[in-house]
């Protein structure tokens, strides 16, 4: 087995799960959460089983209760409907999405037309859009990058969700500038750090592997990416899976080298239970290809950096659940 490093959790996600289950020990459950606080089954199903709630939209919170906004990020109007509602909200945007946020707001300032490349009804873009919704078109592909009509081509800038691939990404920006030379770049990368250190981790394994299982949920927009670049580089077979009993015994016929990674929202227990059902299979030689070594560290929200008992709790977070 060649086992992809880095890989699963990263610094948004710990800290968004950090900040559900420290919610629920200052206020107790239930604690609820707009949408899922990550994209991934088990680690919702986890908080469940500690009281988390976890609703679609905050007008199914009770008035006056606590909601943890997800890493995904929300639209200044999900902001309001909460505050309306009376909701003590807590902020679980990774910071890397607020850069987003933050961007689309002074492009629109600035009446720049901005292109945010991304897929259309994934949280994370509706809530960029949502900051701006006069000037964001959603970019879904590179060959929308053909069809899209700007007001002013020389006012356009791109953005992009921050779980993509990186090269479709690119290649999207490349033909937007075929057809609009003056386009804008964002002040730094959107894509975030994890995402590309996964991507370039499973592209050097890739290459050398028959079958590659990527573990990660469907809707976790980076897992999915990562089966598409196995595919891309080099890997005979790739596939997602939640859990190590979805490996199908029949993926292993005639092949001799697994490579394994996961997403960035997946905890790494269930990589080692991957490893322990492949190497019953017969897969016992681990091989760690590593790329990167990640150190980025977020604090708690600033909503519960003061405890109970006035004390700072300023503790940095990052990296809980690597290997």
């Amino acid at each position: 087995m060649l086992l992809a490093a880095p890989r699963g959790y990263c610094a948004g996600v710990d800290r968004a799960v950090i900040a559900v289950e420290k919610a629920l020990e200052r206020y107790g459950a239930p604690v609820y959460v707009r949408k899922q606080i990550v994209h991934n089954i088990h680690v919702v199903t986890e908080l469940e089983s500690k009281g988390a709630i976890f609703v679609e939209e905050v007008d199914e919170v009770p008035e006056g209760a606590h909601v943890v906004f997800s890493a995904h990020g929300v639209s200044p109007a999900v902001v309001s409907a909460a505050s309306d509602r009376g909701l003590l909200a807590i902020d679980a945007t990774c910071p890397l999405v607020t850069k987003v946020h933050r961007e689309a707001v002074r492009f629109a300032r600035d009446d720049f037309e901005i292109l945010l490349i991304g897929h259309e009804g994934h949280e994370e873009v509706e809530g960029t859009a949502g900051e701006a919704p006069d000037h964001v078109t959603v970019v879904n592909s590179p060959d929308e990058a053909d069809t899209i009509e700007v007001r002013d081509p020389s006012k356009v800038v791109w953005l992009s969700q921050t779980t993509l691939s990186v090269d479709e990404t690119m290649e999207t920006v490349r033909r937007l500038r075929v057809r609009f030379p003056q386009l804008q770049d964002p002040p730094s990368d959107d894509i975030c750090y994890a995402t590309q250190n996964r991507q370039v981790a499973i592209k050097k394994v890739a290459k050398d592997a028959d079958l590659v299982i990527v573990v990660g949920s469907a809707n976790s927009s980076n897992s999915v990416r990562l089966v598409e670049v196995a595919l891309e580089y080099g890997a005979k077979a790739a596939y997602r899976v939640d859990y190590a009993d979805e490996i199908d015994q029949a993926w292993l016929d005639g092949v001799g080298t697994v490579g394994v990674t996961s997403g960035a929202s997946v905890p790494e227990v269930l990589v080692h239970e991957v490893l322990a059902d492949l190497a019953g299979a017969g897969y016992r030689d681990v091989e760690e290809v590593r790329t990167a070594e990640e150190d980025l560290l977020f604090s708690l929200p600033k909503e519960l950096r003061q405890d109970a008992a006035g004390k700072r709790d300023d503790r940095a977070l990052g990296g809980r659940g690597r290997a």
